[in-house]
């Protein structure tokens, strides 16, 4: 990340400025619907039994219901160390580009890299955003006042989520998608689609597995 921000700054041109703007909203965009499409699959579909994906994958999901704040007690690398490894590749390969490719053609993707490299950022830092939604004491201040402006995900915002039975309000990064994909419906669409096809009822297992832990 730093040395692909090194060479973004080395290649700034003004006449960018608004595509840079653009692709930094759009990655930003891109980020959190990503977060709260993963966490409505995970949330609303499968059960901790499955074979490997389901301990792995489902069932910590299942776990942060029943204790929401058990995140704020994971260290740096259990919390990030998974996202992490998701953005090496494409990042691995704009450092590549801007070693190998000629000025003419960085500038011409250079808009690109700026949503590239935002999106790389905020799919990074999704899980630590959604940690610090958990924390209600000692967090830094800029992080409070980055909370307070809504350009990470606010505490207030992310609890409408905790509300049982967990059917709402799914992205996490910044959580600006929430507010218009719940007036679309889009999830309750997507639900009732799939439910229409498979036959399974959305979040029978995080329910049953609830009640049961409880």
């Amino acid at each position: 990340m730093a040395f692909n921000f090194v060479h973004l700054l080395a290649n700034f041109h003004l006449s960018h400025v608004w595509y840079i703007v653009l692709g930094i909203i759009a990655g930003i965009l891109t980020a959190d619907f990503a977060s709260g499409l993963v966490h409505w699959g995970a949330d609303t579909w499968g059960s901790v039994d499955l074979p490997v994906f389901g301990k792995a994958f489902i069932r910590p999901f299942r776990e942060h219901h029943i204790d929401p704040t058990a995140i704020t007690r994971h260290d740096f690398i259990e919390t990030n160390g998974d996202n992490c490894m998701l953005t090496i590749i494409p990042l691995a390969n704009m450092a590549f580009n801007f070693l190998w490719l000629s000025p003419a053609e960085i500038y011409h993707i250079y808009p690109f890299y700026c949503y590239l490299f935002a999106l790389g950022i905020f799919v990074t830092l999704t899980n630590q955003i959604h940690k610090w939604s958990h924390t209600y004491f000692g967090l830094p201040s800029w992080v409070v006042f980055l909370q307070d402006c809504h350009i990470i995900l606010p505490r207030k915002h992310h609890r409408i989520h905790h509300v049982t039975p967990h059917e709402t309000y799914f992205c996490i990064t910044t959580g600006w998608l929430n507010y218009p994909l719940e007036k679309l419906g889009f999830w309750r669409n997507l639900e009732d689609l799939i439910q229409g096809v498979t036959g399974e009822k959305p979040r029978a297992d995080d329910l049953k597995w609830a009640h049961k832990v409880k």
